[in-house]
């Protein structure tokens, strides 16, 4: 099992039931057209102050908040800060397609819960199965196949499965202004990482093209992986329905440290989910960039915070208006939302 899942079942799904590639996100756009139109779908309020005077100070040589580049490491959560993640989490989305999908071949999941429950489109009884339904449903679509089967699933997915409010491809959910941050911060000496509860391979199918990070810059939850040599000689790994790592709440600062290995400066987040990675980039020595996103735009986008099923922000919220973190006001502060269709 992909662990993404585990961590769905700790902090949204019940409650989730219920309730684009431009230039920039392929990252085709050269340091020097970067640093010439800094931000560009930024509104000039202070969270783009914030951003552009901390890259500044933290790069600039000789000034007293100078960072060299080896340490200028940048983390981003995935969902809700770097795409959408309304009504219910994207990879949630995949899984409930894939039983969908599967059913053919298994006929008994029609009198089977929550199979069944899905197949009806009834979430809110497969909301009440619980943990265990959601175990049920992940074991059946991200495990019992290779690495490579499960990765050739999701690219299909992505390329054909849209957003049923935008009609659109999840892919081009993406946040415009944040594809220009992490290309604005590779342009000035950063290393960009995604740091999310969200399930590695799942994310690592896409993350290189979208958002101009590479796989091993990907950190995520994760299922158990096994070795295995079939009778053809050519060695496969395989998925199994077992959890590995939670990457969410505190498991993320464990999860820099283990994967990344250096404390961030910069730290983006958007949810509760995030607290804990951003109190770990604050309490490092030197000058420190965390950021929330605030879903304030019911138009463009969503409004939700504090009791929201899927990305509640309640006392990452209040910490960070206490401590004069970053908090960026999708409505106000940025012009564009999702890039321009194609």
């Amino acid at each position: 099992m992909d662990v993404l899942n585990w961590s769905l079942a700790r902090r949204t799904l019940f409650a989730a039931f219920f309730a684009v590639v431009t230039a920039f996100g392929s990252g085709v756009v050269s340091a020097e057209d970067a640093k010439r139109d800094t931000l560009p779908s930024w509104n000039d309020t202070a969270p783009k102050q914030a951003i552009v005077d901390f890259v500044s100070r933290v790069t600039k040589e000789g000034g007293a908040d100078y960072v060299p580049p080896p340490e200028r490491i940048a983390v981003f959560d995935n969902d809700g800060t770097l795409w959408a993640e309304q009504p219910v989490y994207f990879q949630l989305a995949f899984a409930i397609d894939r039983i969908a999908a599967l059913a053919p071949e298994h006929p008994d999941w029609e009198k089977t819960p929550p199979f069944e429950d899905i197949l009806k489109g009834d979430l809110k009884a497969v909301a009440a199965s619980g943990e265990h339904g959601l175990l049920e449903i992940i074991a059946a679509t991200h495990s019992g196949m290779t690495t490579e089967k499960f990765a050739a699933i999701v690219d299909g997915w992505l390329a054909r499965a849209q957003h049923p409010r935008f009609h659109r491809l999840y892919t081009d959910l993406v946040y415009q202004p944040m594809l220009e941050l992490l290309v604005y911060l590779r342009a000035n000496g950063f290393k960009t990482f995604i740091v999310s509860g969200g399930g590695v391979e799942f994310m690592r199918s896409f993350a290189d093209r979208v958002y101009g990070i590479p796989p091993e810059q990907v950190v995520g939850s994760s299922g158990v992986v096994k070795f295995e040599m079939p009778a053809d000689g050519k060695p496969v790994l395989m998925k199994e329905p077992k959890v590995e790592f939670v990457d969410d709440g505190p498991g993320k600062p464990v999860g820099i440290n283990r994967f990344i290995g250096r404390r961030p400066i910069f730290a983006f987040g958007n949810s509760d989910g995030d607290l804990q990675m951003l109190q770990w980039t604050a309490a490092g020595g030197g000058l420190r960039f965390m950021g929330l996103v605030h879903h304030t735009d019911a138009e463009r986008e969503w409004a939700y915070d504090r009791h929201s099923a899927v990305g509640k922000l309640d006392k990452a919220l209040d910490e960070a208006t206490a401590k004069g973190w970053t908090v960026v006001d999708m409505k106000t502060d940025w012009n564009v939302v999702f890039p321009p269709e194609r």
